[in-house]
């Protein structure tokens, strides 16, 4: 858990070795509660990545926020993932948040990689402990693996004897038609920066798989405004033959096969704030 841009999905793809959850640079990617599952020689971990806890402005926004908050009681043990850097409002705010919990708390500072100054660490860690008794405080670099195996142990320490869950072979249980979605909305973001990222939505209407081997997917881009639609679009359709071409080749490295993918957008006015809508998509 913990506030949005902190590195929170980098982390579960790190853990599990595999990309599981989208990532970008832009705060609150993630609208879905992920699991990813980490195989040790000594125990299995199956962890959830929970999207960014912040204000909801709209009716997305509670029901990402009731998200990661009904996750709380679910589990055995919660990362609070933050940045190398002071406790902020929203720092703070997540922490109030888990006040109540009677569940184990691993402090995760990530992004060690970018702090020059090392001695600076022990000044953020002490300014934490004085809002939460933390179980564990562990540094990392989700980026570079930095602390990873060390946070996985100490994971494995806390944890109570169980069965095992999953077989080794699964890393998740979100479904192919899922991810590629994700993969979509992933390349859009990236494509479309500042200007429209959070008024995206991805719905895939077909996946046929044919005789051949081929993955056909046809896919539904919601926007909220008809400007939108011609941002994504870009000059001579410059920017949605990108996106494409850079999603279906990563939706071929999840499904292991050749994919033929035809993108269409669609504006669903106000989408965010509209029940209705969001069931449509998914959210329930």
């Amino acid at each position: 858990m913990g506030k949005p841009n902190v590195g929170k999905s980098t982390l579960l793809n790190t853990i599990t070795g595999q990309k599981i959850a989208i990532v970008t640079s832009r705060p609150q990617t993630t609208r879905n509660r992920i699991m990813g599952v980490k195989n040790a020689a000594n125990g299995q971990i199956v962890l959830f990545d929970t999207p960014g806890i912040h204000s909801p402005l709209h009716t997305l926004g509670r029901f990402i926020l009731k998200t990661s908050m009904d996750t709380v009681s679910e589990v055995e043990l919660i990362y609070l993932v933050v940045n190398p850097s002071m406790p902020d409002d929203g720092d703070i705010s997540v922490m109030d948040m888990l006040k109540g919990t009677k569940k184990v708390i691993f402090l995760i500072i990530n992004k060690t990689d970018m702090l020059k100054d090392k001695p600076a660490l022990l000044t953020i860690i002490d300014a934490y402990r004085k809002f939460i008794d933390f179980a564990e405080i562990i540094p990392v670099s989700a980026k570079t693996g930095s602390g990873v195996d060390e946070l996985v142990q100490e994971t494995l320490c806390y944890l109570p004897e169980g069965p095992k869950y999953y077989p080794d072979e699964v890393v998740t249980d979100v479904f192919e038609r899922f991810m590629a979605s994700e993969c979509i909305r992933e390349k859009l973001m990236d494509y479309t920066h500042d200007e429209i990222p959070h008024s995206i939505a991805v719905d895939i209407v077909r996946w046929e798989e044919k005789k051949s081997g081929l993955v056909s997917i046809s896919a539904n881009i919601f926007v909220e405004k008809p400007t939108q639609k011609g941002i994504i679009i870009g000059k001579n359709g410059r920017t949605l033959k990108a996106v494409g071409t850079k999603a279906r080749k990563e939706i071929e490295d999840v499904v292991g096969a050749r994919v033929y993918l035809d993108l269409f957008i669609k504006v669903k006015k106000n989408w965010r704030k509209d029940v209705s809508a969001l069931e449509e998509l998914g959210f329930k």
